[in-house]
């Protein structure tokens, strides 16, 4: 019992002591309890009489029925859903504290590509009004009837609603205060039934209007403590939506009649987040007439306001706002052609005029299809075929003036059309005139001349809105409430054991010298360009030049294209045109896949599939179980239930495992094997064989969770523990228990496999033996400074003086193995001619394939290799011939900051697991040697046993997104194999919100199941969706296909001053995104050409790449419905719509130094590869923060501060102007005056100098 329900019970005691006291002269506590206690086991009176008399009580009838009231009436009923409730709680604290995460999970929506939602909603509504949905219920049809009756007669009846709109009014201003921000339930109407029975909640406790007070009364007798106890059992739930649905049905049925009503209190709640347009509806009620906007097809009265060369510019009345159309010269008169529009009207004549279209701001009229005297429609379909074709290509789309398809305002900037009723421009001087006047009394500002009647407002000084202060919204959203913005108690999963230790300062001290490294060639690179004789270009005049001034120049113009292009080292790697790639052999492909060890074991592994619904493998790299266990399912049959599915964390090794099974297998790829990865599907109907992502797994999961098309599913590599894998095993537990007849197979090439076998219901291991040696583990007595440097005396040692045999090296990145590579070269070289050769082999995912191949080779007679690799050489390739492993204990990990809500690269020591791994690959081709570069002692006390799961350590939106589409609320009992951090789950719950896919009681609302279905981002996702309501989606559609392939540019080593110049050709004055759309539009006028690109210094296959991403967004914008509209030259549009995913990313310039990011103050700058880099405006929208010798902002965009509090109410405001902002109490104040400084410091002019 909780500390309140026994204080409930003491006072209920003492009540009870008090009667019994009044009218019996006994004060007896344990009677007193006694009595309660047969109260509580006999709550009707004639039990309770009956016990009483039993045990020998003598009191009155009168007494009896009073004390039973006052035990009835104290003590709060304990029900069993309660008792649930509390050994829930019991279970899980963390439920409690954080109801938000533990909301009960819905139905997952079933999902199809093709049929448009509108359609599923039609099924869905069938599907529910079937009879079964009113077995549970107490009222009987002809209560419904009623009920429908009174509704409809109540909609009728106009004095009523008059009556009731000012109280309505007031009720409005009182809830909005108390409720805060609710989501639009206008446009999320046709959503699940889970978030109506939410919606409905507030909706019961409102008693506005008759008709729904009378309807959920029933409701309401239930609902009483629905508050208190949220995690209800699932049974009422579902009745509870049901009735709901009926309820729902009922509205349907009334709609045309009851919508005023309705969207009286539905606008109430869209109103702080949509403005006008939920303004709009809610004065849709029936006593008004008048709309606010022009309706096609209808006709209206008009004042010519304006005459043009090409028509005239009519205002029309009869509508609330004040709406100004163009009637075309063609449309003025039916008879004969108009050559001057004076002959026909002039201005301030009366007409009669239809609207033909309402296309945002703009409205088409005419006039020749109107009898100018009756006002008769002489052409009733004029209109239609405009309308047709609108409401056909988007049925979606928002209502003609309010683009709300997101919750927007309008589809017109006011940047681009500045409001109409401000004619003159009032020069400063008489503005400052004005003013005194107006304060002084002399006139009022009514008399002035920008004075809007119908507001009474002046429009805002231009000068005032310089200085816009926008701080964070304080108010969390409700089902976080208390848990969102300030999350003091708990802190982020450690990445590092020990950060005082040896390891994690060599990883901050290698960062250091990086940075001293990088900074050394940037001064020889300027020495070198400076040291250049001037006057080049006389070489080019001279018809004999000297052949290596010919040559300097050509290469400092970057036009000759030499040899020297890359650097010495690469050029050794590469081997010049006659090396070869691959890795030789002469058996056959039958023979190479019989010597792979899996082979011995193909029997007794299909058996063991057969035998078992899952099955962990662990096999180490190299054993052939990626390539082989799919084709033995193949061969022994399963692939007739369904298709068999591997899935693998990195996109290359499933593309290249695919080609080579197809090989195998004996088909072109893409036929019986395929793979799909994200943007590109390689696979058909006959595929029985496909490789994927795990990503791309748990999307088809969004679409059917079950995964009823497979009949085995392969996780591999399922060690490497990625977020998408993670998320699979809870999904694939929940499919495995539903699907007796599916198979899951979970691979791992780590032997941390019990782990696995105990959270997939202990299922059994199946090992296959690896061919391993014993291998002898090295220590350093001393922790290293400088791993990078160990490392490369280390390899050169091993070559100089052990037995032959190769030699394997792990760094953390390509920018580090590139170093190392160079430095061991030159020190190589230095060492003269009669040292035995040593090849450099570099690896790292962006190198070209036909060089990563190059490691495969084994090294000629005579000479040894070394191969260079990040951790990809761990577990996914298997390099034979190594004898020696170089550890320096390192690996690059992504970690998510929550506190700044961004993921970055940082170098972490590896796990024990990952170094027993890298030792284990010294030990494939015979014994060998593992040289660990840190002490024995670092190993035990610094290095975690095994390594972060990424979903413990990376930003978590997209995951709870598509969780939540799949229906799956209850975050915090989702069975995940290692549970995510509390604080990672709300800062995703939190980003959603913010981004209006969650409702304010943490439900997806029907822009968040739009955003589910691209494969992006969410604030991707959501810019996307956004800019079809800006109109710019066609622009959009390129940034973000852009933003999602890595860097565009490339900038060679000996012609970056080339490169640079050719990019500030692209550069836009609004900022990066703008100049990756004018990169693509260049490539595309150009025709896609490739030696556009070469001249350009554009990356070709990033371009390609953008380019079938484009092409598959688009797509699922079509599928959609989704307009592609081009905003032509209007890129605010386009700087709108970014703001509108990115708020979060929103940086002010810092007086003192750089930009600081709203969210969290943190000094940011801005890349210098920016095309606002010189620029620096004042206010900025980033879309990625990079981590290098600063903080820098990559791919910037400048924007209003204004639209901050437009796109995201929910997150900014505008600060107080009549007190301090948080930004400036943190800003650093310089005294003017300082003794120790010089007598004139404190002037401005030195202030300034001195800070730049």
């Amino acid at each position: 019992m909780d500390e309140v329900a026994k204080l409930e019970h003491l006072s209920l005691v003492s009540k009870v002591c008090t009667e019994l006291d009044n009218h019996l002269g006994l004060n007896d506590k344990d009677l007193a309890e006694f009595i309660i206690d047969l109260a509580d086991k006999n709550p009707a009176f004639e039990d309770f009489k009956k016990a009483l008399i039993d045990n020998g009580a003598e009191f009155s009838d009168s007494f009896m029925t009073n004390l039973l009231r006052i035990i009835q009436h104290m003590k709060p009923a304990t029900t069993s859903s309660n008792s649930k409730e509390n050994d829930n709680i019991n279970k899980n604290p963390l439920a409690t504290k954080f109801p938000g995460l533990a909301i009960p999970n819905e139905k997952p929506p079933v999902f199809s590509d093709d049929s448009s939602e509108d359609e599923k909603d039609d099924k869905k509504d069938k599907r529910l009004t079937s009879k079964d949905v009113f077995k549970d219920q107490s009222k009987t049809s002809n209560d419904a009837v009623v009920d429908q009756a009174m509704a409809e007669l109540e909609a009728l009846a106009p004095s009523k609603s008059v009556a009731k709109v000012e109280t309505k009014k007031e009720d409005n201003k009182r809830e909005d205060k108390e409720r805060g921000r609710k989501r639009d339930i206008s446009k999320d109407r046709k959503g699940r039934c889970s978030s109506r029975d939410r919606r409905s909640r507030s909706r019961d406790r409102r008693s506005h209007s008759r008709d729904r007070r009378s309807r959920s009364r029933d409701r309401r007798k239930r609902s009483r403590s629905r508050h208190r106890h949220r995690s209800r059992s699932k049974e009422r739930h579902r009745s509870r939506s049901r009735h709901r649905s009926r309820s729902r049905d009922r509205h349907r049925r009334s709609k045309s009649r009851d919508r005023g009503r309705r969207s009286h209190s539905r606008g109430r709640e869209n109103r702080d987040r949509f403005g006008d347009y939920a303004k709009k509806s809610r004065k849709r009620s029936p006593e008004v007439e008048m709309n606010d906007d022009p309706e096609p097809g209808k006709i209206y009265n008009g004042r010519v306001a304006n005459i043009v060369p090409f028509g005239c510019f009519v205002q029309i009345e009869g509508v609330k706002k004040r709406w100004e159309g163009l009637v075309h010269i063609s449309q003025l008169r039916s008879e004969g052609r108009v050559t001057n529009v004076s002959d026909v009207v002039s201005r301030g004549d009366k007409v009669k005029v239809k609207v033909l279209s309402v296309t945002g701001q703009k409205v088409s009229l005419t006039m020749k299809d109107v009898c100018q005297e009756t006002g008769k429609d002489l052409n009733p379909t004029s209109h239609a075929h405009l309308e047709a074709e609108r409401e056909g290509r988007n049925p979606d789309r928002p209502p003609p003036a309010a683009a709300v398809l997101a919750g927007l305002q309008s589809t017109l900037d006011p940047d681009e059309d500045s409001s109409r009723k401000r004619v003159t421009r009032i020069s400063s001087p008489e503005r400052w005139e004005i003013k005194q006047m107006v304060s002084s009394g002399v006139i009022d500002k009514s008399e002035l001349p920008d004075f809007d009647e119908e507001t009474g407002l002046l429009p805002k000084d231009e000068d005032g809105e310089a200085d816009i202060e926008i701080e964070l919204v304080e108010e969390e959203p409700p089902f976080l409430q208390g848990h969102g913005r300030a999350l003091h108690d708990l802190s982020p999963v450690r990445i590092v054991k020990n950060p005082d230790g040896s390891l994690a300062q060599a990883a901050m001290m290698q960062s250091a010298l990086a940075k001293e490294r990088r900074e050394q060639k940037m001064l020889q690179r300027e020495q070198e360009m400076e040291s250049l004789p001037t006057g080049l270009n006389k070489n080019w005049i001279d018809p004999l030049p000297e052949s290596d001034g010919r040559t300097l120049a050509a290469n400092m113009r970057g036009t000759g294209i030499t040899p020297q292009d890359l650097p010495e080292w690469k050029k050794h790697v590469i081997g010049g045109k006659k090396s070869s790639f691959g890795k030789k052999t002469n058996l056959s492909l039958l023979e190479q896949r019989q010597s792979l060890p899996i082979y011995k074991l193909r029997d007794e592994l299909t058996k063991a599939v057969a035998d078992n619904q899952i099955l962990i493998v662990i096999g180490e790299t190299g054993s052939g179980k990626t390539t082989q266990i799919t084709q033995y399912l193949a061969e022994c049959g399963l692939t007739a239930r369904g298709k068999v599915a591997c899935t693998q964390p990195r996109r290359v090794a499933a593309m290249s495992v695919a080609k080579r099974v197809a090989e195998e297998f004996g088909c072109r790829l893409g036929q019986e094997v395929g793979y799909t990865i994200r943007f590109e599907d390689c696979t058909s109907p006959e595929t029985v064989i496909k490789y994927m992502t795990d990503g791309m797994l748990l999307r088809e999961c969004l679409m059917d969770l079950d995964l009823k098309t497979y009949s085995v599913i392969m996780l591999d590599e399922a060690h490497e523990r990625t977020i998408h894998t993670d998320v699979l095993f809870g999904l694939l537990k929940q499919a495995v228990q539903k699907r007796p007849e599916l198979k899951l197979i979970v691979t791992s090439a780590t032997l941390d496999a019990v782990k696995f076998s105990q959270y997939f219901f202990e299922a059994p291991i199946f090992t296959i033996p690896g061919r391993t040696f014993p291998v002898e583990v090295l220590y350093t007595k001393e922790p290293e400074t400088d791993y990078l440097d160990a490392s490369l005396i280390t390899v050169m040692q091993i070559h100089l003086r052990e037995p032959p045999g190769d030699i394997l090296l792990f760094l953390t990145g390509q920018e580090e193995i590139d170093t190392a590579c160079e430095i061991l070269y030159e020190r190589m070289k230095s060492l003269g001619p009669d040292v035995p050769e040593l090849i450099i082999l570099p690896v790292y995912s962006a190198l070209p394939s036909e060089m990563q191949t190059r490691i495969f080779e084994p090294a000629p007679p005579g000479s040894r290799k070394v191969v260079i690799a990040t951790n990809i050489a761990e577990t996914s390739l298997t390099i034979d011939g190594i004898y020696y492993v170089v550890d320096p204990g390192f690996v690059k990990q992504k970690v998510y900051n929550s506190k700044t809500g961004m993921d970055s690269l940082v170098v972490t020591p590896i796990s024990q697991a990952a170094a027993k791994q890298r030792a284990g690959r010294a030990g494939r081709t015979g014994p060998g040697k593992c040289y660990r570069l840190y002490t024995e002692r670092a190993y035990r006390d610094e290095m975690l046993p095994t390594p972060v799961p990424e979903i413990q350590r990376t930003n978590l939106a997209t995951t709870v997104l598509q969780l939540k589409t799949m229906g799956i609320n209850d975050l915090l009992h989702f069975d995940f194999m290692d549970a995510p951090p509390v604080e990672s789950l709300i800062m995703a719950l939190e980003q959603l919100h913010s981004l209006s896919a969650l409702d304010s009681e943490g439900l997806l609302t029907r822009l968040g199941r739009r955003m589910a279905e691209f494969p992006l981002e969410p604030n991707l996702s959501k810019i996307l969706i956004m800019s079809v309501a800006l109109q710019c989606s066609d622009e959009i559609l390129t940034i973000v296909s852009m933003l999602s392939v890595q860097n565009v540019f490339y900038r060679p080593k000996d012609k970056q001053a080339l490169a640079d110049q050719k990019k500030a050709k692209f550069n836009q004055p609004e900022g990066d995104h703008l100049t990756l759309l004018a990169v693509y539009n260049s490539w595309r006028n150009n025709k896609f050409s490739n030696a556009w690109c070469y001249e350009n210094f554009v990356q070709i296959r990033t371009l390609k790449r953008a380019q079938d991403v484009r092409k598959q967004l688009l797509g699922i914008m079509d599928r959609h419905k989704l307009d592609v509209v081009s905003a032509g030259k209007n890129t605010v549009r386009i700087q709108k719509t970014i703001c509108s995913g990115f708020f979060r990313n929103a940086a002010k310039k810092d007086p003192q130094e750089g930009y600081r990011t709203l969210v969290d103050s943190q000094v940011v700058y801005i890349h210098p590869s920016s095309a606002l880099f010189n620029r620096q405006p004042e206010w900025v929208i980033y879309h990625e923060l990079v981590q290098t010798t600063k903080e820098y902002m990559r791919e910037v965009t400048t924007i209003d501060p204004k639209w901050l509090v437009e796109f995201a109410p929910a997150f900014f405001k505008f600060s107080d102007p009549t007190k301090l902002s948080k930004f400036k109490k943190n800003q650093r104040l310089e005294p003017l005056y300082n003794k120790y400084e010089e007598p004139n410091a404190w002037r401005i002019s030195r202030v300034r100098r001195r800070r730049n």
